[in-house]
């Protein structure tokens, strides 16, 4: 006998960035078994295919895109909404870190930083507020750290960006809640996705 499901996303179009590995990865997977039709979104076009294939079901999308092309991202909504029709969901997993004192960092560190892991969510959210894109009663999930809360040397310029989405979150939850829109963040403690990895393997002694 199958197990009942409260928790369905059937007939839902789902938007996951960062989509390629790590958390965003999981977050499609487990929407797709949910029932949601994904649009998956990431740079790297051979991990996106891979990703598809882990999905369950059929109907899903992805896109290779350069979330560091804020003024692109307009334009990038309106294909998806074009070709797929509104959207019912966004999660925003895309991230990038660099591990550095700060008197190592540079302005370019933070703003690049910034705009992958902040910005370009935010730019996402500020097209979103248009009924043109995103349907009344969705829901936007923000992947910000638990680091954004707990000090760790050389993570200035991450865990900064990742305090800007957890401090932005809720006014503009405040804002779409007239729309019936929900719109949160989770701070993830460590988990050893393959940007964990990367990082960790670049660390000298």
């Amino acid at each position: 006998m199958d197990s009942f499901n409260p928790f369905s996303l059937s007939g839902k179009t789902i938007v996951v960035t960062g989509a390629s590995s790590g958390i965003g990865r999981q977050c499609a997977i487990d929407c797709s078994k949910m029932g949601a039709r994904l649009i998956l979104v990431a740079r790297n076009e051979e991990r996106l295919q891979e990703t598809l294939c882990m999905l369950s079901g059929s109907e899903h999308f992805y896109y290779s895109f350069d979330l560091c092309l804020i003024e692109s991202i307009k334009d990038f909504i309106s294909k998806i909404v074009c070709e797929h029709g509104k959207i019912d969901g966004f999660v925003h997993a895309a991230g990038i870190e660099k591990t550095l004192p700060v008197k190592l960092l540079s302005y370019h560190d933070y703003e690049k930083i910034y705009r992958v892991n902040a910005i370009s969510a935010f730019e996402f959210i500020h097209h979103f507020s248009n009924k043109e894109y995103f349907n009344n009663g969705g829901h936007i999930v923000l992947i910000a750290s638990i680091s954004s809360i707990v000090g760790r040397k050389g993570l200035a310029a991450y865990a900064a960006s990742k305090g800007a989405i957890t401090s932005a979150i809720r006014p503009m939850a405040l804002e779409f809640a007239k729309r019936n829109i929900c719109v949160n963040s989770i701070s993830p403690g460590t988990i050893l996705t393959p940007l964990m990895q990367d990082v960790l393997h670049s660390l000298s002694e």
